[in-house]
């Protein structure tokens, strides 16, 4: 067995179930099915609303609608829209009484994770929730390797700082400095196991 960080192991060896007490939580079984990283959140928070675990959503991305089509009564096709403003992460919520807010981000690149995926007003803004108390942190998918991890909001924060948002994240330095997210049946993404970790270790 390989052991990584903060006493997490490698995703393979990783328990594939979640459970309560001594009962398998049941309902809504999910697959990969070929979708990206996005898609397995969504259906992990679905997985965790239904099974009463966690409480998270996608955030709505505010437009202002300038210019619609008519082209039949009951149809109606939007021609030109504007973002209102930046937008901060891509999800919040609440998970064992705590606020949460994360972004999801992945990279075809496999030993090395850009920079200039992440930007200066998202990491503002997570450091904005870390000031409040909140939990912030990315969910990190290297998709060549099928490996996905929980990058905490104040290593992203001191990183960015260090090289003004430039360069490149090692791959070696973002697990060692990450929360590895296991394999798993139902949900295929079960971050809430990395999400564990990470809260035990800022108690």
């Amino acid at each position: 067995m390989v052991n990584y960080p903060k006493g997490v192991h490698h995703r393979s060896q990783a328990a594939n179930t979640l459970s309560s007490g001594k009962k398998s939580l049941k309902g809504l079984t999910f697959g990969r099915r070929g979708m990206g990283l996005e898609g397995e959140i969504n259906q992990a928070n679905e997985f965790y609303l239904a099974n009463h675990l966690a409480v998270v959503h996608k955030k709505p991305t505010p437009v202002t609608i300038v210019g619609v089509d008519y082209p039949a009564r009951s149809a109606a096709k939007i021609t030109e829209a504007y973002f209102q403003q930046p937008s901060t992460t891509d999800y919040n919520g609440v998970y064992q009484g705590r606020y949460i807010d994360f972004d999801a981000k992945e990279t075809k690149n496999k030993t090395s994770f850009p920079m200039k995926n992440f930007h200066a007003h998202q990491v503002k803004h997570l450091a904005d929730v870390l000031s409040q108390g909140g939990i912030g942190f990315v969910i990190v998918k290297f998709t060549v390797l099928d490996e996905s991890y929980l990058y905490p909001a104040s290593k992203l924060i001191r990183t960015w700082q260090a090289h003004d948002g430039h360069g490149s994240i090692k791959y070696q330095d973002l697990v060692a400095n990450s929360y590895a997210i296991p394999d798993s049946l139902s949900p295929s993404l079960d971050y809430l196991k990395a999400l564990d970790l990470l809260l035990a270790d800022i108690h």
